[in-house]
């Protein structure tokens, strides 16, 4: 009987991996609460010191891949880790957070101003193209293949941290676990340079943690 570290009990074909899927550092726009999609906004000075931090817990962890989004707050948070483990995080725009088109670069309270019953539609998990951009179920027909591949080439018992933002970490994490579209939105936001955890069991993937990293604290960004 195969058990892996955290003792949950695998069947024979099960290898025990985990998936780390860390949101980005804070960015200028998460302060304005200014929709990033995706905008290419860098890292605030206390997003850099946010991804040190996560960073030193993570790479207790022993990580054994990263990948990141392209985006530079998701390509500079990665590089924090990168510069504790030695590991080479590879960049691949199928993690770039949801496209959202004219939504893009406006406030929160602009957003509900001009496209409330979008808004609105999309909070009760219909499939909405927020200003005009991707569905929620593309963003995971891109992104959550990228981290199965990465995650088969890991050992059995490897862990792969996945960078990358809030909107395309939710829409990975509903995907995986065998969720259904419309209950996506059950899975609360990431706070800026926090963590999900997956770990595979004899069943698939589960939810082991969510938003860990901080106390709690209010979530700034595109999928509060």
């Amino acid at each position: 009987m195969a058990v892996s570290a955290s003792g949950e009990v695998l069947g024979s074909g099960r290898r025990g991996r985990r998936i780390i899927l860390w949101r980005h550092g804070q960015t200028s726009w998460n302060v304005e609460r200014r929709f990033q999609g995706s905008t290419d906004v860098e890292l605030t000075e206390t997003g850099v010191a946010q991804a040190r931090r996560a960073a030193r817990l993570l790479a207790g962890l022993k990580p054994d891949a990263i990948i990141a989004s392209d985006l530079k707050r998701a390509a500079r948070t990665a590089a924090e880790l990168a510069a504790l483990t030695g590991l080479e995080p590879v960049h691949d725009e199928a993690l770039r957070e949801t496209y959202a088109g004219v939504w893009q670069g406006l406030t929160h309270d602009e957003i509900i101003a001009r496209y409330g019953d979008e808004y609105t539609a999309w909070k009760r998990g219909e499939p909405v193209r927020r200003g005009g951009g991707e569905l929620e179920t593309e963003v995971a027909d891109r992104a959550a293949p990228v981290v199965l591949r990465h995650t088969e080439k890991l050992p059995d018992d490897g862990t792969l941290v996945v960078v990358s933002h809030g909107g395309t970490i939710r829409t990975t994490i509903g995907r995986l676990l065998g969720l259904d579209p419309r209950n996506w939105e059950g899975l609360g936001g990431l706070t800026n340079c926090c963590w999900s955890v997956l770990g595979e069991g004899a069943r698939g993937w589960r939810l082991l943690e969510h938003n860990a990293g901080t106390l709690p604290e209010p979530v700034l960004g595109d999928d509060d």
